[in-house]
């Protein structure tokens, strides 16, 4: 393999926001916010929306995730200027 032309692949902390479930993992996304996990060190955080702990497929409860607003957010972006 040629050298330097992979990013990096480090841990992070997924946060589902919907039902507050953290998982450690690893991922090529890296942003700038971190958080302390249970080992105690400082992890960047990557902020999901749905997860199998919120998703309902695996929870088997109906739930509506309103995502920051999504009409206020399509109002924004296409409403009348």
């Amino acid at each position: 393999m040629k050298k330097e032309i992979h990013p990096n692949y480090k841990e992070v902390i997924f946060w589902d926001t919907t039902s507050d479930f953290k998982f450690l993992s690893r991922s090529t996304n890296v942003p700038k916010e971190t958080m302390k996990w249970t080992d105690g060190k400082e992890y960047p955080v990557v902020k999901v929306e749905v997860s199998s702990a919120s998703h309902p497929f695996f929870t088997g409860k109906k739930m509506f995730v309103d995502t920051a607003g999504r009409v206020e957010k399509f109002q924004k972006k296409y409403g009348k200027k």
